[in-house]
């Protein structure tokens, strides 16, 4: 069942413009939260939150998308997540998202260091390289595999580091960070079955959407009783 399925007939014809992966991570996210999308495009993300009574903000790379987003009423600036992220104080959101946008940052793990830093959970999305086309493409043809979702050949792509489910993972163990919730969606936006084990969602996930939160300190074992 798509998260679209899942909603009343009338809820469900409004809500088919939006992606797959936005509905979920809108889920995932309170009412009445205060939010910052980083990388948030045209806001199409920001406007279903708002939409739930959320009090959204963005930061936008691009010059377009930020006039896209202020012509839609939204709080949008222009920013980069790999420098302006270190400007903002700690605990000021409750949720910062990173939607289809790790794979483009120069810094992956300073990024989320900082989502974590930021907001009192992060929401992250994005395609996973391991997905079993994305392998084939690469087996039988030769090439940089291109999806629907990563349409640009590689040498015009803005991502720069693509990674699998499995290194998502690997990177939240290395930086103890709590994974509350983690989805994988095949081609279709449908969540994989919640019980498949990792190489599992590895393989068949065409992206993963996790719900992250910082994890308790590991205490120092050097320090003396």
């Amino acid at each position: 069942m798509t998260v679209q399925e899942s909603l009343p007939f009338e809820a469900s014809t409004v809500m088919k413009c939006y992606r797959a992966d936005h509905l979920l991570v809108a889920d995932m996210v309170e009412s009445g939260s205060k939010v910052l999308d980083v990388g948030c495009g045209e806001g199409d993300l920001l406007q279903l939150l708002e939409s739930r009574g959320v009090d959204g903000r963005g930061i936008e790379l691009s010059r377009e998308g930020v006039n896209r987003c202020v012509a839609r009423g939204l709080a949008v600036v222009q920013g980069d997540a790999d420098t302006d992220l270190a400007e903002y104080p700690d605990d000021a959101f409750d949720y910062v998202i990173l939607s289809q946008t790790l794979q483009a940052t120069r810094q992956p793990r300073v990024v989320l260091e900082h989502l974590l830093r930021i907001g009192r959970r992060a929401i992250v999305s994005f395609p996973n390289f391991g997905y079993v086309n994305m392998r084939l493409q690469l087996l039988i043809h030769g090439q940089m595999p291109r999806t629907e979702n990563l349409p640009a050949t590689w040498y015009d792509t803005p991502n720069i580091h693509f990674c699998t489910i499995k290194d998502f993972v690997g990177l939240c163990d290395e930086i103890n960070v709590k994974m509350e919730r983690a989805v994988a969606l095949d081609r279709h936006g449908r969540p994989l079955r919640l019980n498949a084990p990792w190489w599992f969602w590895n393989l068949f996930g065409e992206q993963g959407v996790f719900l992250l939160s910082r994890a308790e300190k590991k205490p120092d074992s050097t320090r003396a009783a």
